[in-house]
Formats: C-alpha cells, sequence, structure tokens
C-alpha cells in the first residue's frame, strides 16, 4: 500500500468512501452489515487505514455499518472521518446534536478526521452566519480531543472557495474536492487545487472516478490508453491523480469485494502518468465532453445583450454538468441561489444573445431543454 505523510502520520493514499456500501437490492438504505465488515477487514489486512462516512450517507446506516466494523480492531490501528452534513440548512442550528450522535453511532470516542462539509452557493452564508457558531463549534470539539484534525470538503466553484478561505483558511488542515481527470478542468479542479496551494492546504480526493464514469470508458478510449500503458481504466484514473503533489488520500466508493481488491492492487505502486500519458489522457477527457457539452468559451458577449440580466455563461456551465452527469443535486443546488428572474426558465426566447455568440450557439434552445430536465 502506498502511504502519504501528513502532520506525522502515514495515511494510505486509497481511502474507503462509505456512500456507496453494499446494499439490499433496490434499497440503499438496507446497508449489508457483513459484507461491510469483511470489506472493512480487508482493508486493514492489506494497509489501508482511511475510512470515510458521513451523517446522510445510506440515510445514516453508513455511520453504523463502519462502526461496527471497525470496532473489531484496535482503535489506533485505523483513521475515521466523518463530516457535519451542511449540504441541509435545516441542519445549522443542530450542530450540537448531531456530532455526539456521530461518535455514537461510529463507535468512537473521537474522529480523526472531521470535515465542514459540502461548502457551496447554497450554504456559505450560513457556514460564515456567527448566530449558527458552527466554525466556533468544531474548533471547541477540536480543543476538547474529540476532533483530531479539521477540514472541509467543497462542491461550490472558485468565488465560494476563495470566500471560505479568506475566513477560515488559517484554521483548515485540509480540503476535499471532486477530482479527476474529467473535471481538472471540466470542474476547475486545476485552480482549485493551485487556490489551496496558496494555503498550503492538501487535497483529499472524493469522486475519482467520477461515479463510475471514468472505471469504464468507451472502448476507443480504453484502446488508445492501453497502447500507452497496459492498465484498467479505473487505474489509469488512479494514476492520473497519484501525480498531483498535493494529494494525500484518494477516496473511492467501492461497492463489492471485487471492486476493493482491485482497487487495493493499483495502489500498491506508486507509478503516476508520464507528460506524454498525461496529454492524451486530457484530450480523451475534451473529447468525451464535447460529445455530450454545449462549446461555451465564457467570452461573455452574450450577457450584455439580454434583457433578463441572466449570466449565461453560468447557466450554460451548470447545465453541462447537469447534462454530463445525467441529472444529480449539483445544478439545482447551485439553481436555488439564483436571483429569481435570472433563471434558465426566465429566458425570453429573444435571441438576442445567440447574435453574438461566436460559437454560434441556440442559447434559448438550450435554456428550454435545461428547464424540461430540472423538471423531468
Amino acid at each position: 500500500m502506498i502511504y502519504r505523510d501528513f502532520k506525522g502520520m502515514k495515511l494510505s493514499n486509497l481511502g474507503m468512501g462509505c456512500m456507496r456500501l453494499p446494499h439490499a437490492e433496490g434499497a440503499v438504505n438496507d446497508v449489508d452489515f457483513a459484507a461491510v465488515a469483511e470489506m472493512a477487514k480487508y482493508c486493514i489486512e492489506h494497509g489501508v487505514n482511511y475510512f470515510d462516512t458521513a451523517w446522510g450517507y445510506h440515510g445514516g446506516k453508513s455511520e453504523v455499518a463502519i462502526g461496527e466494523a471497525l470496532s473489531a480492531f484496535p482503535r489506533e490501528s485505523f483513521y475515521l472521518a466523518d463530516k457535519f452534513p451542511g449540504y441541509d440548512l435545516a441542519n445549522f442550528p443542530k450542530a450540537r446534536e448531531i456530532f455526539p450522535e456521530q461518535l455514537r453511532r461510529c463507535k468512537v470516542e473521537y474522529f480523526d478526521f472531521y470535515f465542514l462539509h459540502n461548502v457551496l452557493e447554497l450554504n456559505i452564508d450560513s457556514y460564515l452566519d456567527p448566530k449558527f457558531g458552527i466554525y466556533d463549534y468544531f474548533m471547541e470539539q477540536k480543543e476538547a480531543g474529540l476532533i483530531k484534525h479539521l477540514g472541509f470538503s467543497a462542491h461550490g466553484e472558485l468565488p465560494v472557495l476563495r470566500r471560505f478561505l479568506e475566513v477560515y483558511g488559517k484554521d483548515m488542515e485540509y480540503c476535499q474536492l471532486q477530482l479527476n481527470f474529467l473535471d481538472w478542468e471540466f470542474q476547475h479542479g486545476r485552480e482549485k487545487v493551485e487556490l489551496l496551494r496558496e494555503y498550503g492546504i492538501p487535497v483529499w480526493v472524493m469522486e475519482p472516478l467520477r461515479g463510475g464514469k471514468l472505471a469504464s470508458l468507451e472502448p476507443e478510449h480504453g484502446a488508445r490508453l492501453r497502447a500507452l500503458r497496459d492498465e484498467s481504466d479505473a487505474a489509469w484514473a488512479f494514476r492520473f491523480l497519484q501525480g498531483i503533489p498535493d494529494v494525500k488520500v484518494i477516496l473511492s466508493g467501492m461497492s463489492n469485494m471485487e471492486q476493493l481488491v482491485d482497487n487495493v492492487r493499483i495502489f500498491e505502486t506508486d507509478a503516476p502518468l508520464t507528460e506524454a500519458e498525461n496529454a492524451e489522457l486530457a484530450k480523451i477527457a475534451a473529447e468525451m465532453l464535447s460529445k455530450k457539452t454545449q462549446p461555451c468559451t465564457g467570452c461573455r458577449y452574450c450577457t450584455e445583450y439580454c434583457p433578463q440580466g441572466i449570466d449565461i455563461p453560468r447557466m450554460i456551465e451548470l447545465y453541462n454538468e447537469h447534462v454530463f452527469t445525467g441529472g444529480g443535486w449539483m445544478a439545482p443546488f447551485a439553481l436555488r441561489t439564483v436571483e429569481e428572474g435570472k433563471r434558465p426558465a426566465d429566458c425570453l426566447h429573444c435571441r438576442s444573445c445567440e447574435q453574438v455568440c461566436p460559437q454560434g450557439l441556440k442559447i434559448s434552445e438550450i435554456f428550454e431543454d435545461f428547464t424540461a430536465k430540472l423538471k423531468g
């Protein structure tokens, strides 16, 4: 197993993410406790010492299942991470209720790592609002020894990340990002890593395979990669991340023993990509995106002509994310923070923007499709 140094600790480069645990067919919250225990045992025996859970995973059963599984091992043999569920604004007044319950569910007296979770446009104001006292409360838990290391995770865009760091950056020890070879450019992963580097904050990775999409590429893309290096599609995605020096832990949400065994095998070797291999992977990422997304360059010529004042490039960016992912929560969450009257559904179809678009995009049709997809 590959390890990365963090403040005197040796963290396994591969972490067991507990968002996609084995469960009964058609019942996500009916977690298979015996299978989770078997997977945790395999992890410990093969050098994986980092486990990541959260309040909302599997309807709360993830914390219980991994807590039960890890209770069979000495506390010093593993590192356990949990998170404050900031994705739901209703939770902000409840931190003092939620945190003790998380410790109870996980059967531990402290968390090695704890995250202010899912910082994004929807909740940044709540995280910064002193009336909720989120930062103060969790700093108190750290001082009391109930949290050994405190950091945050982020799905927001760069302005939100900057805003959070300007206030709390000096006390954040790490940041968890959705990072993979597709989102390196698509979700501005490169710029986010560079910003965190300015604060001296290392990176933890979530969604390295983008929900499994990068573990099974189109045959033509896979063949091109294997002509350079004979490894699986999943291995290529992990090797890309191994080449980013800021990355300490790469979480993989493994759903069965087969995936776990394969991932552990990959992480027995530290073999980051070469410059030529990275270049080919970047080409493939661009090709993958071009088939589903709109080629907006963000020139902003269009915004000057929109009578509604819609931030058209930003809306197309959200559309691209929504279409490529096949739905999901990110775009709907982000749109909730957009002023009424300035959303895709508010487009007047006057086509003034289309007359100046250098890419010839049918913006009114894109917004119409976006609105339909969000309703459907």
